[in-house]
């Protein structure tokens, strides 16, 4: 175990074996850290964190000689708010936030200047990439993977497997760098399984993109849309509208905030 003096640990804090704190890192009470982690300069950790074992955190980003949306400059520390759960073999940039009891699976990579709010579901396996935003209760499922520059708003539901893309040049012309546009998704949106959503596009709120589609066009709030490429196949139903679930109701009445 290496742990620098100037880093700040609750004395409630579990630490397993071989783990790295560097210099002025601070972990709140009852935490659990696993073995082998590394946290590194500066990462702010909340109380009632856990995290797995071989997790990395705070990394800074290596830009790639190639690379069109990594940014030089020096980043924020990373920021784990209180609750969050944080898998096995994970990798959390520097510059990064995670609102309270954000659930982080195995092998996940969150990479900087990300935003999630609380209580947001990354599955196992799902990468999120520089410069997105996601909101609250949203839920990410296995592999997904979340371009750059894409932004999620709360309630978001984005199955197994769904691709996000934000370059239409495809690696293409130095005009592509001025162009770059993740995807949009508005509260309450939802995706099925394997779909893929084209560079720059919106999809509405409480719209629906089937499993397997691959969206070419902006996708309206409250409808369904299917296929390769993806058309209009219906209205999604009223019972199944964000606003009609029990949760959201609840939360609603107790004033929970973006209810």
């Amino acid at each position: 175990m290496s742990v620098s003096k100037n880093a700040s640990i609750h004395s409630t804090v579990v630490i397993g074996e071989g783990v790295v704190i560097e210099e002025g890192a601070t972990i709140g009470e009852n935490c659990r850290i696993g073995h082998h982690v590394v946290i590194h300069r500066g990462t702010q950790i909340g109380e009632n964190v856990i995290v797995g074992d071989q997790t990395v955190l705070g990394k800074a980003p290596s830009k790639a000689a190639m690379s069109a949306v990594t940014v030089d400059k020096t980043f924020a520390p990373l920021q784990i708010k209180s609750g969050c759960v944080i898998g096995a073999l994970c990798v959390l940039y520097c510059g990064t936030v995670l609102a309270d009891q954000v659930f982080v699976g195995d092998l996940a990579s969150i990479r900087e200047e990300v935003s999630i709010g609380q209580r947001t579901i990354i599955g196992k396996g799902a990468t999120v990439e520089n410069r997105t935003a996601i909101g609250a209760r949203c839920k990410i499922e296995t592999n997904a993977y979340i371009t750059a520059i894409s932004r999620i708003e709360d309630d978001c539901f984005i199955a197994p497997e769904v691709t996000f893309t934000n370059d239409n040049f495809l690696g293409r012309t130095e005009e592509r760098k001025k162009r770059f546009r993740g995807v949009t998704l508005k509260r309450g949106a939802r995706i099925g399984a394997n779909a893929t959503v084209l560079p720059g596009l919106t999809i509405g709120e409480d719209a629906l993109l089937a499993a397997g589609s691959v969206l070419t066009k902006d996708l309206p709030p409250g409808k369904i849309f299917l296929g390769v490429p993806a058309r209009y196949f219906g209205d999604v139903p009223e019972a199944q509208w964000l606003r009609n679930q029990t949760f959201f109701i609840e939360k609603a009445k107790e004033g929970d905030e973006g209810c």
